[in-house]
């Protein structure tokens, strides 16, 4: 099974969040997509934690060579379909190109993010979903 995953689902497997069990459970066996653009978003969620003091530049270091083991096929976003999906969901680019690559790679979006997931539902994209529950399981 393919799968778009966007980068709050990388940060929390990365970051040991309460939800990574139920999300690698997701992900077994699926091959993982995700716009281009997921490469800078890591890097800027990883300087917005530094900025926070949530971790070192040892943990945002190390953090970053576990992103670069994780399979993922990066993928290129038509800038004109993800301004028209933009608009007409009235979300930011980011999330429309991860809505653009559910459309175009025809398979379900893995994602924490309640706007985006919204937006997917709202056009009919299959929107795989982990609940609390989910994410209390060992």
């Amino acid at each position: 099974m393919d799968l778009i995953i966007d980068t709050s689902v990388i940060i929390a497997v990365i970051a040991n969040e309460p939800e990574k069990s139920a999300l690698v459970a997701q992900t077994q066996g699926a091959d993982l997509f995700a716009p281009l653009s997921v490469y800078w978003e890591i890097g800027n969620a990883f300087s917005a934690m530094l900025k926070r003091g949530r971790i070192t530049i040892e943990q945002a270091k190390a953090a970053v060579e576990i992103y670069k083991q994780i399979p993922l096929n990066l993928m290129e976003v038509d800038l004109v379909q993800a301004v028209e999906l933009a608009s007409q969901l009235n979300i930011y680019a980011y999330d429309a190109y991860i809505i653009a690559c559910a459309i175009n790679h025809k398979c379900p979006l893995l994602s924490l993010d309640t706007g985006l997931v919204r937006a997917a539902k709202a056009i009919g994209i299959d929107v795989l979903e982990v609940t609390q529950t989910d994410a209390n399981i060992p």
